[in-house]
């Protein structure tokens, strides 16, 4: 019999981060864990105690079919940014005093660079103070932009709804026979792995978007305007895709030539909106087309009815495999994802240094953007393309998706 469990959801959901969730929760219980705790708006809710006990709401395999299908973090999430050991020891002694309490044993953190900062100090102040807790990462971002991970979960899917959801706005532009220009936002604040997806789009049936820019490429508005009349004379619809976090040659976004007000979270990230409208409105003063901006937002991250079923899959697999890591004695690390082959795709998981990931950002190639920034190459499409394959099916009641929530979330 194993010790306590506990496990909890940080930052941004995908549409697959319960699968994990279910990985934690079923391989552990199945290892032997006497108890599986789940934080409700992980470290900042553990901090106030709110904590549950997941076997009473986990009660069947029907109920772990559904979580794996529902979108959105089960437990809550947070932005919550761990002060430094050295700064404020007080928070770390509340937290494993009330680990203590919980008898806790393993601990488990779904999320993205700023969790595996989280993990990163709370396995340090362990070591420090030789607590015999064992801390393991479990990665999710649609981002993709976590380090040592040859991808995350949550991308693929979001990869698969980018590209979806692009080849029929592209098909609706072409209602009409009058010139128009759509300028689709996509997610992404200094990586663009989200936004070469919608490179996918272009298949045999689609020609796709006719551009694509990343921020990790300098943006320049009026080459960008130039780029775009010249296009609009020769086609009637013209659809671009943009990151939400392209960059001015001087460093500043793109949004922050809005009038959005700036929002910044605890871990000093702007709230990015506005790149598509401000780019829109831009193109139709200069040229004078017909122009709309699109953003898809939070669908990106919260459309389990398009999931991909490799992404699903693998989330649940990192899940099983942290705490597999946990019980055989790891700490501090993350679970990674590891590419063996790409025809036929092939991957496993493995665990990495946490210290050699927390706050590091996976940036796009240089090698994987055309040479003058408008586009991704075909080396960046066959790495996406494995990632979105197959569909698990929503289970569907009365004409809608079934999903599980925990209802005295608060």
């Amino acid at each position: 019999m194993k010790g306590n469990v506990i496990v909890g959801q940080s930052g941004g959901p995908t549409a697959v981060i319960n699968s994990s969730l279910v990985g934690v929760y079923k391989t552990a219980k199945d290892r032997g864990a006497k108890k599986i705790y789940g934080m409700l708006h992980g470290v900042q809710g553990l901090l106030e105690e709110k904590v549950v006990d997941l076997s009473e709401h986990i009660r069947n395999d029907l109920d772990i079919e559904l979580l794996k299908r529902t979108p959105s973090s089960y437990l809550g999430s947070c932005r919550y940014k761990l002060p430094n050991i050295a700064e404020d020891e007080e928070t770390y002694k509340k937290i494993f005093a009330i680990l203590k309490k919980l008898q806790i044993e393993y601990f488990f953190y779904i999320g993205g660079n700023d969790s595996m900062d989280t993990i990163k100090k709370l396995s340090d102040y362990a070591m420090i103070r030789g607590i015999d807790i064992r801390f393991i990462g479990v990665p999710k971002t649609i981002d993709n932009d976590l380090a040592a991970t040859d991808h995350t979960p949550g991308y693929g899917s979001a990869a698969k709804y980018i590209s979806s959801i692009l080849k029929e706005v592209i098909r609706d532009g072409l209602v009409y026979d009058q010139k128009n220009v759509t300028i689709v936002e996509i997610m992404g604040r200094n990586a663009g792995w989200l936004a070469g997806a919608a490179a996918l789009a272009r298949c045999e049936d689609c020609e796709g978007p006719d551009m694509i820019f990343l921020p990790e490429i300098s943006f320049d508005i009026d080459c960008f305007i130039d780029r775009v009349d010249k296009i609009q004379k020769e086609k009637e619809s013209v659809v671009i895709a943009v990151s939400e976090g392209i960059k001015l040659p001087d460093g500043r976004y793109v949004c922050e030539l809005t009038d959005y007000a700036q929002y910044v979270d605890a871990f000093g990230h702007k709230l990015l909106a506005g790149t598509a409208r401000f780019l829109a409105n831009k193109a139709a003063k200069e040229i004078g087309c017909k122009t709309r901006a699109i953003e898809f937002s939070t669908l990106q991250r919260c459309a389990s009815h398009i999931v991909s079923r490799v992404d699903i899959t693998e989330a649940f697999q990192v899940g099983g495999a942290a705490v597999k890591a946990a019980f055989e004695g790891e700490s501090g690390k993350m679970i990674t994802l590891k590419r063996l082959s790409n025809d036929p795709y092939q991957c496993t998981t493995d665990i990495y240094d946490v210290h050699k990931i927390a706050n590091v950002e996976k940036l796009v190639p240089r090698e994987w953007i055309n040479e003058d920034g408008t586009y991704v190459t075909p080396d960046f499409v066959n790495y996406v393309r494995p990632l979105i394959q197959a569909e698990l099916t929503p289970i569907m009641v009365d004409g809608l998706p079934r999903h599980l929530y925990y209802k005295d979330k608060i």
